[in-house]
């Protein structure tokens, strides 16, 4: 009896009676053969309503975390039960979740490892399938997700969409601004995802949401409109910031293209002047404060011989400069933002006069986040760990294990350690 309940501790088996253990030479794994106890018995996977039973079933075996080296299975019947609401199905066991075919302990430990290490190290180490980790990941998020309510409670959040793979394959995030937590994310980027958020969420507390921070994209705002009416709409400083480099870099190539003559179906050259423009890019896109001596250099060379182009990269800074005043004073933020757009709409340089139409139109939307002080920097940090978890995982086979992982990981619920 005594060595029996040693086994069951080994090996995380709960409301079960081993029966017998045993060494398979053969396949070099550790057999438990166990049964469910009389409690526990004919439950219903999905209810866990107690039902008649409709047939003995097969024996099954789950994967029990290794003792040693040494590989350990459980073995068990696995009865079916005829169950009034979800009709005939497997009984559950209590050390796995219904249909896998790994125990609770064991589905713990991969779920931990695979959120502190690389994927490929947590298959070599826990020997299973670079799938099977995916699956085990999304599996306990599962029930994570199913046991707490992420969404109670919030009042600040930041809508944002990152690229996770090749051919335009995105995920519309959601995060807290109080917290820092991810809590919800799809696959998508458009109207229909968002709108899948806020019906999880529902119309009253969408309601008691008082502020969303989000880049200038139309549908984001026209979604909050309708389904956030209280909250106050920021625009994220960086994207706007974003924006003005995204703008002298046009205006850039637009000079390249004139030194070297490309145009009208003419392929032009870098050569002499226009080589040195080329490898300019970095001097113009980097904060002045961050340049190295060269690219001082080369921006005090565009200031005598590109006076178009330094002007575009002067108000770029200009725009840029509007945030940093708004971290101190929010009031003189506001007025900078006035006379830069009446500066780029005098600035003769059309990229520019586009770009304060643009900024002219959010307006309301950057004084709020101004006067607010919010911006998707705590967004941009979820995203960068999300691309670091994709790269430790060498690409995830589909998005669910992606944000499976992404949640268990950002999501404020960690995995802990198996414990006896």
């Amino acid at each position: 009896m005594r060595s029996a309940r040693v086994w069951a501790g080994l090996l995380g088996v709960e409301q079960a009676v081993v029966e017998g253990v045993e060494f398979d030479p053969v396949e070099s794994v550790v057999v438990a053969r166990v049964r469910v106890r009389k409690g526990a018995s004919r439950r219903c996977p999905h209810c866990r309503r107690r039902c008649a039973r409709y047939d003995a079933g097969v024996r099954r075996r789950w994967r029990a975390l290794d003792l040693g080296v040494v590989r350990a299975v459980i073995e068990a019947h696995a009865p079916r039960v005829s169950c009034p609401e979800h009709g005939v199905v497997v009984a559950a066991v209590p050390w796995a979740r219904h249909g896998a075919g790994h125990t609770r302990a064991f589905d713990q430990m991969v779920s931990w490892l695979a959120v502190h290490t690389a994927k490929s190290a947590v298959s070599q180490l826990m020997r299973i399938s670079w799938r099977t980790v995916g699956a085990i990941v999304a599996r306990v998020w599962a029930d994570t997700g199913a046991a707490v309510d992420r969404l109670e409670g919030l009042r600040r959040i930041g809508i944002d969409e990152i690229s996770y793979k090749k051919g335009h394959r995105y995920l519309t995030v959601v995060v807290d601004h109080d917290t820092g937590w991810l809590v919800w994310a799809s696959p998508g980027k458009s109207a229909a995802t968002l709108n899948a958020f806020f019906d999880l969420l529902g119309d009253e507390r969408a309601a008691k949401i008082t502020h969303v921070s989000a880049d200038g994209a139309d549908w984001i705002t026209t979604v909050i409109r309708r389904r956030c009416p209280n909250a106050v709409r920021c625009a994220d400083a960086f994207h706007v910031v974003a924006w003005a480099t995204d703008a002298v870099d046009r205006v850039r190539r637009q000079a390249w293209n004139e030194a070297t003559g490309r145009g009208a179906g003419r392929r032009g050259v870098a050569v002499g002047t226009a080589r040195q423009l080329k490898n300019t890019r970095w001097a113009l896109w980097k904060n002045p404060e961050n340049l190295t001596d060269a690219q001082q250099a080369k921006l005090a060379w565009i200031a005598k011989t590109h006076p178009r182009l330094h002007r575009a990269w002067a108000l770029k800074e200009g725009l840029r400069l509007v945030f940093t005043l708004a971290k101190t004073s929010p009031t003189a933020a506001v007025e900078a933002l006035d006379r830069w757009i009446g500066w780029a709409r005098r600035s003769r340089i059309d990229i520019f006069i586009d770009l304060q139409r643009r900024v002219t139109r959010h307006r309301d939307q950057i004084i709020a986040a101004i006067t607010h002080g919010l911006s998707n920097g705590r967004i941009e940090s979820v995203n960068a760990k999300i691309r670091l978890i994709t790269r430790m995982a060498f690409g995830f086979h589909s998005s669910e294990a992606l944000i499976a992982m992404a949640m268990l990981s950002l999501g404020g619920h960690r995995p802990e350690l198996p414990r006896p």
